[in-house]
């Protein structure tokens, strides 16, 4: 199958119609046709449905989009490691998640810049699950995350620990605040939350990704739990403040990778891993005191 196809697949999808697909890869509406055309022959199955909406996923369209996405990721994987740029001696893939790319993964990225000038980098985003399958797949080299699942083959370590601390927008912000945006960091963080925060109303609003969750508290007010490492700045500055007698929640940050791989490309970002979580967990220092509001309001009504 030429990969073209997968592409073009693929971006009909992302524009929901042939004319937005053909702008994106810059190609005419009838050669996209053509080739979605040709695709559904290949595989003897239709996978849009056409029509003056523009183009949706039939049920064989929706089974195809996971094989589709792991084709162009496969051949843009192999092209990053065999085509190498003149005077890289090998690559790696990195793929962690968005909170652990704010301040901690970008140290890595400066002392294996540094340190080991040889080895092309290439830097990715993602969450546990298709973080985990990238490391199953060997698409993936290396990937840093918080609830790691345990996997034949694939080493775990412990780097630092995290420390979740409720932030608020304003000083004399209510608690509990109908303004809580609920972030989810995992099963971890679940439980711990449920267990000291049992009484508490559902959240109004909940999301994936701490950016987005600061975004919306910064912007409209409100309040959410987020690591220490990444608010702190926002606290000593006076952007944010911590709600006073609020608990302190604990998520470690985990670096997997294969086991059975030996090649120096690989054991010198795992040690440089290594070393900057260690730091990391030493520089954590305490939290301070600081009284956002009275500690009767900031706990939670039964």
């Amino acid at each position: 199958m030429d990969i073209e196809f997968a592409r073009t697949f693929l971006a009909v999808v992302a524009t929901g119609n042939f004319v937005g697909a053909a702008k994106r890869l810059h190609v005419t509406q009838s050669a996209v046709s053509m080739r979605i055309q040709t695709l559904e022959n290949l595989l003897g199955a239709c996978l849009f449905l056409r029509g003056r909406a523009g183009a949706q996923l039939t049920p064989a369209g929706r089974r195809f989009l996971r094989h589709a996405d792991t084709l162009v990721r496969t051949l843009e994987q192999a092209r990053h490691e065999v085509g190498l740029p003149a005077g890289f001696k090998g690559s790696l893939t990195l793929r962690g998640r968005i909170a652990l790319w704010d301040g901690f993964l970008p140290q890595w990225v400066a002392r294996m810049r540094t340190r080991h000038t040889d080895i092309s980098l290439r830097l990715e985003v993602g969450f546990e699950e298709d973080i985990m399958q990238g490391l199953v797949r060997g698409t993936v080299d290396l990937g840093v995350l918080y609830t790691p699942e345990s996997r034949p083959g694939l080493g775990i370590e412990r780097l630092f620990e995290e420390r979740l601390v409720l932030v608020a927008s304003e000083p004399n912000r209510p608690w509990p605040d109908p303004g809580y945006i609920h972030m989810d960091w995992g099963a971890e963080f679940h439980a711990q939350f449920s267990t000291a925060l049992p009484d508490l109303a559902a959240p109004a609003v909940t999301a994936n990704i701490g950016w987005l969750v600061m975004q919306q508290i910064l912007h409209c007010g409100g309040s959410g739990y987020f690591p220490w490492r990444i608010t702190r700045e926002s606290v000593e500055q006076g952007q944010l403040w911590r709600v006073a007698d609020s608990p302190v929640f604990t998520l470690p940050a985990y670096m997997v990778f294969p086991l059975e791989r030996r090649e120096d490309t690989l054991s010198g970002a795992v040690d440089t891993l290594r070393i900057l979580g260690a730091e990391e967990q030493s520089a954590g220092g305490e939290l301070p005191l600081t009284p956002a509001q009275p500690a009767s309001a900031a706990r939670p009504r039964r």
